[in-house]
């Protein structure tokens, strides 16, 4: 049986596989976080998963994102295509949905539609607020993920009953105010380590729909060997988002999430 060492695990079991195996799940955004938690997920049997990238395959993916070659940067193939010809070959059985796209104020809603977690592989706080707005006003999970140099944060966002984003930090700081993993650089054992956190978050979601408690933020810092695990602050009543639900990033005239890398209210760039 291809899931046995995942289903005799007691957090799981069959019961948990069969969930898991009924769920359905959008990775936003297909680099170095996205890939690894796309392939984690599909491999542990998640029956529908939704991959959404607006890039295609560059010779400095190849560095930390395991679902890609060099013949996808030869054709340039989009991510999110050559990311479910892979998983094709890997989980047959797993439906893939491919989408070569910006997730933009006028099409986020339509793609976290109908999945019952989203797992966030972007590369931009702006686009992560986006995300936020979308999943708090559809009341759909969504697993926070970043990672820059050697180090990475993950933390799980569900609606009514954790902080959202906007409850730690009203306001994305103006892009381009950090450095980026194109300046700083990113280890690819980082992106692994924290897309592995996200794709564990997700899978315990799915299982469970249990909560940390309290809410909880991972970090990790793969060059230093250290993990920490911090607790959030409640929940904000008089957040704009979760608590007024004014979703002004939904609104927005231009792509909050066309901007590049800033400092993340989780306290990790981007």
């Amino acid at each position: 049986m291809r899931h046995s060492r995942q289903t005799v695990f007691p957090g799981i079991g069959p019961a948990g596989q069969a969930r898991i195996r009924s769920a359905r799940a959008l990775v936003a955004g297909c680099g170095g976080l996205g890939a690894e938690a796309a392939s984690l997920l599909a491999r542990a049997g998640v029956g529908f998963l939704r991959i959404v990238d607006r890039d295609v395959v560059e010779i400095t993916n190849l560095q930390r994102q395991a679902l890609f070659d060099e013949d996808d940067v030869r054709e340039r193939r989009p991510k999110a295509v050559a990311a479910a010809r892979r998983l094709a070959r890997v989980a047959s059985d797993v439906a893939v949905e491919p989408v070569f796209a910006e997730i933009a104020p006028g099409s986020v809603l339509g793609l976290v539609a109908g999945v019952d977690v989203v797992v966030d592989g972007l590369d931009n706080l702006e686009g992560r607020y986006l995300l936020n707005d979308a999943c708090v006003r559809e009341g759909i999970p969504w697993v926070y993920g970043a990672s820059i140099g050697s180090e990475g944060v993950s933390a799980l966002v569900v609606p009514g009953r954790t902080p959202c984003l906007r409850c730690l930090e009203p306001d994305p700081p103006g892009p381009g105010v950090s450095p980026t993993c194109a300046t700083e650089g990113v280890l690819g054992p980082a992106a692994h380590a924290v897309a592995s956190l996200e794709a564990a978050q997700a899978l315990r979601w799915l299982v469970t729909r249990e909560v940390p408690d309290p809410p909880v933020l991972v970090s990790v810092d793969v060059w230093r060997l250290a993990f920490h695990r911090a607790e959030l602050p409640p929940r904000n009543p008089s957040c704009r988002c979760c608590g007024e639900r004014r979703f002004e990033f939904l609104g927005a005239g231009g792509d909050p999430a066309g901007g590049r890398a800033s400092r993340s209210p989780f306290g990790q760039r981007s």
